[in-house]
């Protein structure tokens, strides 16, 4: 298992030609086995011990929460997609961990399809809005059925910058015509752009749906939530992205100095 004092961590394999027409087609990507089982056990122990009460759980800022999930943040599974799609001059804006045990029976579902970014999704006036920005997931429950809290996606939609809405989530309103849920097995993981419309499935199953989600942007546009990782130490790239690079004379967030940006050091 990739643990946080590993000081030299592999940036990823870049994304293959196949890879790469199908997120730009679908607006989203799976990467199967992307944990492996001790991963997968460390990280949902970590949860388990985190949403106390047997209660539902949404924590922005994954690695304060949790200091043990640093090494998720360029894991090599799934990193090097993301450095593929964005570029180098990239950090960590925005994470959050989610547990979500079932609801009651009489619970009523609710329309929460959303593209992320929230204000972005108003200030921006190009059709399509530009990405700008994309999220990994890392699913640490059994979501090879449906109905058990389940992303669902709307493939292609991340061109469309509308979704037919309710006035308000508890309106009821029909499912998206054509969207699909994601299948997954704990340790799978999944690239999404940001622009895809897509939302949590009501968990009706017996089991309670547990992941992590770590949002990647260009390093000018600013941090949703202020992280704090003390322990563990941190690799340059670690610090890249979490936001803890050493004071230079550089620009680091603009980039002007190349150099001085270890995502684009260890590139080469």
């Amino acid at each position: 298992m990739t643990t946080a004092i590993d000081l030299v961590c592999p940036t990823g394999t870049p994304i293959t030609p196949d890879q790469r027409a199908a997120f730009e087609q679908d607006g989203y990507l799976l990467v199967p086995g992307a944990l492996d089982p001790d991963e997968v056990e460390c990280h949902a122990s970590a949860l388990r011990r985190l949403a106390t009460g047997g209660g539902a759980l949404h924590r922005l800022g994954a690695v304060s929460a949790v200091p043990s999930m640093v090494p998720l943040v360029d894991h090599p599974s799934v990193f090097g997609l993301v450095w593929s799609v964005l570029g180098w001059n990239i950090h960590l804006y925005h994470s959050h961990l989610d547990v979500h045990p079932p609801v009651p029976p009489d619970q009523p579902d609710r329309f929460v399809w959303h593209q992320d970014g929230g204000p972005q999704n108003r200030d921006l006036e190009t059709d399509p809005r530009p990405r700008l920005s994309v999220k990994v997931a890392f699913w640490l429950s059994d979501l090879t059925e449906p109905g058990r809290g389940n992303l669902e996606v709307l493939p292609g939609s991340h061109l469309d910058n509308q979704l037919s809405r309710p006035p308000t989530p508890e309106v009821p309103w029909p499912r998206p015509d054509g969207a699909v849920p994601i299948l997954a097995r704990p340790g799978d993981a999944i690239l999404l752009d940001r622009r895809l419309w897509h939302a949590r499935s009501t968990n009706r199953s017996s089991l309670t749906r547990r992941a992590a989600f770590f949002a990647y942007t260009y390093r000018w546009i600013a941090a949703r939530e202020h992280l704090t990782v003390d322990p563990p130490p941190l690799t340059p790239t670690q610090q890249q992205l979490l936001g803890t690079l050493p004071a230079s004379d550089g620009d680091h967030a603009w980039a002007y100095e190349p150099d001085e940006v270890p995502l684009y050091r260890a590139l080469g």
